[in-house]
C-alpha cells in the first residue's frame, strides 16, 4: 500500500497490484469442456522446483510452469489462443474492480481478538476472568444440545478467501503492468490476488 494525490490535492490510500503478464495456459469452450473459460498463469517457478506434470501442461502453451494458476469463466467463447499474454491494459476502461485474496494467517486466536468481543468487567468479583467467554451453552432443560454449531469462540483466525468489492481504479500503468486501486485488499505484501470487473457497481 501507498498513497497518491488526486486532482484536488487530497491524499488517497491505494494498493499497487502487479497485473501480469498472465499467460493463457488452457482454453476451454462449450464444445470441448461444456463451458467457456481461460486458464491463466502468473509468476515463474525455479527449474529445480518444476514438476513433470506442470512441465507437460505448460509445454502445450509454449511456456514454463507458473506459480499462480487460476481459471476465469467467460460468457462467450474466448478469442485468445494458447500462449497469449494478457496485460493490465484490459482494465484501461474499467472504473471499479473486485479483488479476491487470502487474508493474513493469525494462528490460534482468542474470542476477543477473533470476534471483537469486549470481555468481562474488570471490577470487584471478577477474578482472573476478564478475557473469559463466560457461558457457552445450556445442557439442562428440554434441548440438551450443549454448544451449538457456529458458536463464536476461540480458534483458527485468518488465512481465508476474502473478496473486497468495488475498488475504484485510480490509475493504470501499462508500461509496468501495474493497477492502482483505492483502499486495501486482503492478503500480505507479495501475495497473489485475482482481479475482475466489479459485479455490483457499473
Amino acid at each position: 500500500m501507498t498513497r497518491v494525490y488526486d486532482d484536488k490535492g487530497v491524499i488517497v490510500p491505494v494498493t499497487v497490484l502487479q497485473m501480469g503478464p498472465c499467460t493463457v495456459m488452457q482454453v476451454k469452450t462449450e464444445q470441448t469442456d461444456g463451458y467457456n473459460a481461460l486458464q491463466l498463469g502468473f509468476g515463474e517457478i525455479k527449474k529445480s522446483r518444476q514438476k513433470e506434470p506442470q512441465k507437460g501442461h505448460a509445454k502445450k502453451a509454449n511456456t514454463d510452469p507458473k506459480t499462480f494458476v487460476r481459471e476465469v469463466r467467460l460468457n462467450d467463447e474466448p478469442q485468445q489462443q494458447l500462449g497469449d499474454q494478457l496485460k493490465v491494459d484490459l482494465f484501461a476502461d474499467i472504473k471499479y474492480v473486485d479483488v479476491v485474496g487470502t487474508t493474513k494467517g493469525k494462528g490460534f486466536a482468542g474470542f476477543i481478538k477473533r470476534h471483537g468481543f469486549k470481555g468481562q468487567l474488570a471490577s470487584h468479583g471478577v477474578e482472573r476472568k476478564h478475557r473469559s467467554p463466560g457461558s457457552i451453552g445450556v445442557v439442562s432443560g428440554n434441548t440438551g444440545r450443549g454448544i451449538r454449531k457456529g458458536k463464536k469462540m476461540s480458534g483458527h483466525m485468518g488465512c481465508e478467501r476474502k473478496t473486497t468489492k468495488n475498488h475504484q481504479v485510480v490509475s493504470v500503468d501499462v508500461e509496468n503492468n501495474l493497477l492502482i486501486v483505492k483502499g486495501p485488499v486482503a492478503g500480505s505484501n507479495n501475495g497473489y490476488v485475482t482481479v475482475s470487473q466489479a459485479k455490483t457497481k457499473k
